[in-house]
């Protein structure tokens, strides 16, 4: 049954979030495969959406949920040297670069997605922790994390060596306790406002005293715990596991992370009511709190995969630059990149503070926009840059692009949430007359950079 999506509350959540099957009007075509792989990773190839074209939507999915297997193997070790070679130099931001190289080249780009997603909710800013150890053990254990149990996450935030720096918790004493963690752990982490008191936050912060850190590693310290029993959300608890047990179960927490899922996944705005949201809060507390199965069940869902769906997100830097560079198997500079997109204002292992990056229309406006086309500008014109090792004019050979309409279809289909309109594509070939091979497409791509639809997912 097709239903036409008008208001997003109005939606039946029952249907909302049943799987998506394709129809006449909404096919298993390249577009809508595009759609998926963008949401769930950044970008794809035309070999990638080719191979997802081979599989249902749900095939798909499960396949993003396989972590296993020599690829990664390999991966993995060549990832683990790279990241002793970028902190060798004691500088935090060198792991940006890491990073980059993981979301470009990793075979799990739904891993690396989640990732980027705990970073921003776990936000924790390396210009205070200092330590690049401490950063890449804590983005470590995100990813540890990112598809599965959310209680574990959480216990083990609450004893990475980089948060207790971060949020002051290494200074949490019986004789003072400090309420940095305790308030943020259910205001941002957990619960969100208006859930708990000053007094929870009060007591939550004394369940922390005595965590402290003991050669980059986390340490229990008797002598400075408060021992006595607290009052914590209704009930009495003593120690600090205990308290992130009892914050875990409450009611509200299933309903705060799957609204972040949903801005995260499906849209910026509007906000989802509750209501709709019922099913997926039902089957992540279910679950006990695991995150594969609401996020198997978003991603595969109705709703998501609709054509309403298609550019209600604003691509943040980290992605659109990412996506790009996935899409036309781009590798370039990564130390430029990761400068520039501090620039536009998404330095990664930097967030701007505890709350993270707050996404949606605050990634554009009039200064970020220029920021945005001159990164793609700079990008696809660095000498460093080579589109699946070559030229680009041997890339667009193998393509079998010769011509800039051509050219447009296929970005159209892979990148582009909106397609180019008549009027921008006469708009293009004017600004490209007189230009032909290699300068004519590197220009149209810094051309399309500038356009508003460049921005959507």
């Amino acid at each position: 049954m097709m239903t036409q999506i008008t208001q997003l509350n109005d939606l039946d959540s029952g249907w909302a979030w049943q799987p998506w099957e394709p129809s006449e009007q909404e096919p298993w075509d390249r577009r809508r495969a595009a759609l998926l792989l963008r949401r769930a990773g950044f970008g794809a190839t035309e070999s990638e959406i080719q191979a997802a074209l081979q599989k249902t939507p749900a095939e798909c999915i499960d396949r993003m949920f396989q972590i296993e297997g020599d690829e990664t193997a390999q991966f993995e070790v060549e990832s683990s040297e790279l990241a002793a070679s970028m902190i060798a130099g004691g500088e935090a931001k060198s792991l940006s670069i890491w990073w980059l190289h993981r979301m470009l080249h990793s075979p799990q780009h739904l891993l690396e997605k989640m990732t980027l997603f705990w970073h921003g909710h776990f936000a924790t800013g390396a210009e205070k922790v200092l330590d690049p150890d401490l950063m890449l053990n804590q983005n470590k254990l995100l990813r540890r994390y990112a598809l599965g149990d959310f209680r574990a996450m959480v216990h083990g935030i609450a004893k990475d060596p980089a948060m207790l720096i971060y949020l002051d918790s290494v200074t949490n004493r019986k004789a003072h306790p400090n309420e940095n963690f305790a308030r943020e752990l259910m205001e941002l982490f957990c619960i969100g406002e208006g859930h708990y008191s000053e007094a929870d936050v009060q007591q939550l912060a004394r369940c922390f005293t005595g965590w402290e850190i003991r050669r980059k590693n986390f340490r229990f310290n008797p002598y400075q715990h408060d021992s006595g029993m607290k009052q914590l959300l209704g009930t009495e608890v003593e120690t600090g596991e205990s308290a992130i047990d009892q914050v875990l179960a409450h009611s509200k927490l299933p309903y705060f992370i799957v609204r972040k899922l949903f801005h995260f996944f499906v849209c910026d705005e509007p906000k989802p009511t509750d209501a709709l949201l019922e099913p997926l809060a039902n089957q992540f507390a279910s679950d006990g709190l695991s995150v594969s199965g609401v996020l198997k069940k978003i991603l595969g869902s109705r709703l998501m995969l609709s054509n309403w769906c298609m550019a209600r997100k604003v691509r943040s830097p980290v992605e659109l630059s990412i996506g790009l560079m996935q899409t036309m198997q781009v590798t370039s500079n990564l130390a430029q990149l990761s400068n520039r997109l501090q620039e536009i204002g998404q330095a990664l292992f930097f967030p701007p503070n505890v709350k993270g990056w707050d996404g949606g229309r605050a990634w554009v406006n009039s200064s970020t926009l220029v920021g945005r086309a001159n990164l793609v500008y700079q990008l696809i014109r660095d000498d460093k840059t080579r589109f699946a090792g070559g030229s680009l004019n041997d890339w667009l050979q193998k393509q079998a692009i010769s011509e800039s309409d051509a050219f447009l279809n296929w970005f159209s289909d892979l990148f582009l949430a909106v397609p180019i309109s008549d009027a921008q594509r006469m708009r293009l070939r004017k600004s490209i007359e007189g230009q032909s091979g290699d300068r004519m497409f590197r220009e149209m791509i810094s051309l399309l950079a500038a356009m508003p639809q460049f921005q959507l997912s």
